[in-house]
């Protein structure tokens, strides 16, 4: 049984720290992430804050990072927080007004972004029928207990008691059901198995509420299998590999829409980190910042009901308890 905080979740932790330490445009702010990190972390990224030399500090730890796990895991996280933190806000414009992070890690958007915090930033964007309350959205965080219980520990020391009052901390799934929800499970698939991913998707769409949301990271199979050509993906293998949190599991693209449709649930979305880092670096003119085109992110809708006398009834199967995180 894994006692120790994944390692994966703190990488990812560094790179979210090393963005919000940029002296010019960024991709985003997470106050929060240098907080979960190692003391030799935390000193790098106190250097990266110094007032002068710090910007030129994190733009130098970025580049051997860069150099040292070629494939892009920095720009891939950065990119994919940006996007999921885009999808989470647009998911609760449309009207979501619970949000699970399955697997949170280290997450900080119920403390970080304004439309998770205060529902009262979104409300008048929503559709009529959608506006049935103003305070903040529900949230639930599923996790293993080792990292739920640094979490927790963090979070009373730099959240306010007021800022987190709407973020429970569960072990099993106890939302509303009959709320939409949008559901964030990143970076913790590619640690599953099959039969793992399954359960938990199946379960997601036999529990949640018609156009409730879920957003997912997963690899290419081809990478892991040889199938596909993909840049950096040996080395980033052995480095989770190494931390005791190898990939073991993946989709492909071309057949996930297939996928999803036999669990219930209709592809809205997917998109690699690659893409997601030519849309928001770009702009930046960090276009150049290596990324993968093997890790992707992906969302998927609940689909109404159909009627009664049309729909077959299938037993809900229990979400799976997530493994690893990055």
């Amino acid at each position: 049984m894994q006692e120790k905080p994944s390692r994966t979740a703190q990488h990812v932790a560094l790179f979210r720290a090393l963005e919000s330490a940029r002296g010019g445009p960024r991709l985003f702010t997470d106050p929060y992430a240098a907080s979960s990190l190692p003391p030799a972390h935390r000193l790098v990224i106190a250097a990266a804050r110094l007032p002068g030399a710090g910007p030129r500090v994190a733009r130098r730890v970025e580049r051997y990072i860069d150099r040292r796990w070629p494939g892009g895991p920095r720009a891939s996280a950065v990119a994919r927080t940006r996007l999921i933190d885009d999808l989470v806000t647009g998911a609760l414009t449309a009207g979501a007004r619970q949000l699970v992070l399955l697997g949170a890690g280290f997450d900080s958007r119920p403390y970080r972004l304004a439309a998770v915090r205060d529902a009262k930033a979104t409300a008048a964007a929503r559709p009529a029928a959608a506006r049935r309350d103003t305070g903040p959205v529900d949230v639930y965080e599923v996790d293993h207990p080792a990292t739920q219980a640094r979490k927790r520990r963090l979070v009373e020391q730099r959240v306010p008691a007021a800022s987190r009052a709407h973020v429970r901390f569960v072990a099993a799934d106890l939302l509303r059901t009959d709320t939409p929800t949008v559901v964030v499970w990143e970076g913790v698939t590619n640690y599953l198995d099959a039969t793992a991913v399954d359960a938990t998707l199946t379960g997601l769409a036999g529990a949640l509420a018609p156009g409730s949301r879920v957003v997912f990271t997963y690899v290419d199979r081809r990478a892991l299998d040889g199938s596909g050509t993909f840049s950096g993906v040996d080395e980033w293998a052995g480095t989770v590999r190494a931390a005791g949190e190898p990939f073991t599991f993946g989709l492909v693209p071309d057949e996930l829409p297939g996928y999803l449709a036999a669990r219930g649930l209709t592809l809205t979305l997917d998109c690699s980190t690659r893409a997601a880092a030519d849309r928001y670096l770009t702009p930046l003119g960090r276009g150049g910042e290596p990324a993968a085109p093997f890790y992707r992110v992906a969302q998927a809708e609940i689909a109404p009901a159909r009627p009664a006398a049309a729909a077959t009834p299938t037993a809900p199967r229990a979400a799976a308890t997530p493994g690893g995180k990055d």
